[in-house]
């Protein structure tokens, strides 16, 4: 779709838009909830709901990466206004897109492979090169068209597309799913037989199958899209309490609308369905609509705003997000490559420490965890202190 049928480039230009500070929050608290997950002490003794789902179904765990991707959108629609406000012309844009998606994806390798670079055991998928190719579509779209109805339209499709794909199409070696084997079989299922085919079992998350597989990076775009709908929708002229009712409202269609799809396309984080996309889709809205009313709304109202309490270590992981995540992957990988005694690294050391005086093995998990992210949140609040924003 041409530029010309939607809305012209015109209406975005002119102030610079409104910093929204619960995008900053909600940022905030889901790094550092990713974090505390990705993190557990022990990851497979740890409570339930920091834990991913074993395979069809939702703990509060899978809402972490969505949340961050669809929060990717709707930073999409103002970081571009924002440089359009500055005087950008598209193709700056579109450079400036290019060289941060390349930066992102080629950190996520660094990450994937820290401390060892090993060439033969290699992850080219993974969170990072998720959202760097996420970004790079939905930003070029964007600039192409910043209308709202082609990215409704293109994320529809994809749903469909995705939902047709791993219903319908039959798996070399399986056959089809509902017929020959159940839909979502762990490994006889299109998005992992396609995965095998393009890499040996070294490089993929689970050997057999990767939770950021190539196939799924469909609906995960429709899940950035979302986001580009709820910018577009933040940057119309219509009141806050407007736009926080229109965002709950989609919130809990989302929610419907995931539940009922899952009764015959399973809720499923690791194939990143489309029930999924919609199901976690409407719990970001819902948790966006909420910051919007706790953070924003009682500034707009001129209500006296104190951020140095509860929320202010969220605002300070918010505003060095990737940063913050980045860190914490590599310090963790360095924890797990120091050996203590033989068998034991740094990171079983510290744990069997905290596991010592506190007999409960899931309940120490969640310390490690807690203690962890503290670490993490330290070392992002020195950035914070001396003003250093790193943007990718």
């Amino acid at each position: 779709m041409s530029a010309s049928s939607e809305t012209p480039w015109p209406s975005l230009t002119g102030a610079r838009p409104a910093r929204l500070l619960s995008l900053d929050f909600l940022r905030g608290l889901t790094i550092a909830f990713m974090i505390l997950v990705n993190n557990n002490g022990d990851e497979h003794l740890a409570y339930w709901p920091l834990k991913h789902a074993v395979w069809n179904g939702f703990t509060p765990t899978d809402l972490v990466f969505p949340t961050f991707l669809f929060l990717v959108g709707i930073s999409t629609v103002f970081s571009t206004a924002s440089r359009l406000a500055q005087g950008a012309t598209r193709q700056s844009l579109f450079l400036h897109v290019l060289r941060r998606s390349v930066i992102l994806f080629l950190l996520g390798l660094v990450v994937h492979s820290f401390p060892f670079f090993n060439l033969h055991t290699m992850r080219f998928y993974g969170v990072l090169p998720r959202i760097a190719i996420c970004y790079f579509i939905i930003a070029s779209l964007y600039i192409l068209s910043p209308g709202w109805r082609s990215k409704a339209v293109l994320t529809v499709s994809a749903l469909a597309a995705y939902w047709i794909l791993m219903r319908f199409v039959p798996i070399p070696g399986y056959g089809v799913p509902t017929h020959d084997i159940p839909l979502l079989d762990r490994d006889a299922n299109l998005t992992a037989w396609l995965d095998r085919q393009i890499f040996s079992a070294p490089h993929l998350y689970e050997h057999t199958r990767d939770p950021e597989g190539l196939l799924s990076t469909i609906p995960a775009l429709a899940t950035a899209l979302l986001g580009i709908l709820t910018g577009i929708w933040l940057r119309t002229r219509r009141t806050l309490n407007q736009k926080i009712t229109g965002i709950a409202t989609a919130g809990l269609t989302g929610i419907l609308l995931g539940g009922l799809w899952n009764l015959s396309f399973p809720i499923n984080k690791k194939l990143w369905t489309s029930s999924y996309v919609l199901f976690a889709g409407g719990l970001s809205l819902s948790l966006l609509a909420l910051s919007l009313f706790i953070v924003d709304l009682p500034k707009k109202q001129s209500v006296k705003q104190n951020h140095d309490g509860l929320l202010k270590p969220f605002f300070i992981f918010g505003t060095n997000a990737i940063v913050a995540y980045l860190f914490s992957e590599l310090l963790a990988a360095t924890l797990s490559s120091i050996p203590v005694h033989p068998g034991v690294n740094l990171q079983q050391s510290i744990f069997h420490a905290i596991l010592q005086a506190v007999p409960n093995i899931a309940f120490a998990s969640l310390l490690y965890s807690l203690a962890f992210v503290a670490v993490c949140w330290l070392f992002v609040a020195v950035l914070y202190r001396r003003k250093i924003f790193i943007k990718i």
